[in-house]
């Protein structure tokens, strides 16, 4: 199998070489600032609300209350969270160096079972790396064909659909189109639960007590978006009783919440701290928590939940805390996409 570059057959010696053979697999994620000045978070904000996809109000109602007003103050307050998990040492968010390290460990695992014919690469949907620019990476090496990973278990319209929506931008630039194929949702595949069980068992078995509740919390959307057709609600409430069944639970003792909510209008419920909340309120004094729509910890997991979510439990009346890390760069993470990826390989390779 040829795999460097070389001159195309029938080609004058003249002729640059050309790489062949090569299939990207091409891994993406939300997305994360460059630092958390005020400046860089004010671009990635601004990038972030101006995606119609998460914001779907009309542009000339939008973008001056957006541009005039929320980015002249949330910057400041978004940074100083960023600040709060930021990896200082590498100067990088967490969920980068997260996503990084999952590309990396995919990357080696591919090269073994397929003999360097899979290049492995990740991007993000807002910030850096972008989507346009690793898949121009891609190409250069060789990629006449590209599979596109976007890591969202449960399918949304502000996450799954705008990562993809990102990736054909990329590919109408490009002369020589790659062939393409996206990866499905994997909210109920059996690995992945299988995954997430194992880590709630794995993580309660290190805990000093025994949560009285496991809170799944997923990450909201305005409510209006399920009952226009986006299955998100959906297919986060199959996950949870997928996972409760994998742990052989009761319907009280694994409930699904929605956090991140953002603006006055209605989004879906129960909102997860105002839950958190109200059960320690009610007697629940031993919780522990996951974030089975985040396939990396970020902001939402290691700011939101570890510092907000805790703080407004422990303020309520509850007395023991545990947050459940996402699947991250385990090696059943790792061993999931594989799979996943195996099967959308079929006919290509």
């Amino acid at each position: 199998m040829t795999t460097e570059p070389a001159l195309p057959e029938n080609a004058p010696t003249d002729h640059p070489k050309v790489a062949f053979q090569k299939i990207g697999v091409l891994i993406a994620n939300l997305g994360t600032p460059d630092a958390t000045d005020y400046r860089s978070m004010r671009r990635y904000l601004s990038q972030f609300l101006s995606d119609r996809r998460v914001i779907d109000l009309p542009r000339w109602k939008w973008q001056p209350l957006l541009q005039l007003i929320i980015l002249s103050k949330r910057p400041f307050s978004s940074g100083r969270a960023y600040d709060r998990i930021w990896d200082h040492t590498r100067n990088e968010s967490p969920l980068l160096g997260t996503t990084r390290a999952q590309a990396e460990k995919l990357g080696r695992v591919l090269d073994t079972d397929y003999g360097g014919q899979v290049i492995v690469d990740f991007s993000m949907r807002y910030g850096n790396p972008s989507t346009k620019s690793r898949v121009r990476h891609l190409i250069d090496a060789g990629c006449q064909k590209i599979l596109f990973f976007p890591l969202y278990p449960q399918y949304s319209g502000a996450a799954s659909a705008t990562a993809n929506d990102d990736f054909f931008r990329a590919l109408m630039d490009e002369t020589w189109q790659p062939a393409a194929r996206t990866v499905a949702p994997y909210y109920d595949h059996p690995s992945y639960i299988s995954a997430l069980g194992d880590s709630v068992r794995a993580n309660i078995a290190t805990l000093d007590f025994t949560p009285d509740v496991l809170v799944a919390s997923y990450h909201g959307m305005p409510r209006r978006y399920l009952e226009n057709g986006d299955p998100y609600y959906c297919q986060c409430q199959k996950t949870s009783r997928l996972l409760r069944e994998n742990l052989g639970w009761d319907e009280e003792r694994l409930i699904s919440t929605f956090q991140s909510r953002f603006g006055r209008e209605e989004w879906l419920q129960p909102y997860t701290v105002e839950e958190v909340a109200r059960l320690a309120r009610a007697g629940t004094k031993r919780i522990a928590m996951i974030s089975p729509a985040f396939a990396a910890d970020c902001l939402e997991t290691l700011e939101e939940i570890r510092i907000e979510i805790r703080d407004a439990f422990l303020a309520a009346g509850g007395e023991s805390f545990a947050y459940i890390p996402c699947l991250n760069e385990s090696d059943a993470h790792i061993e999931m996409m594989r799979g996943i990826i195996a099967a959308n390989l079929g006919g290509w390779i």
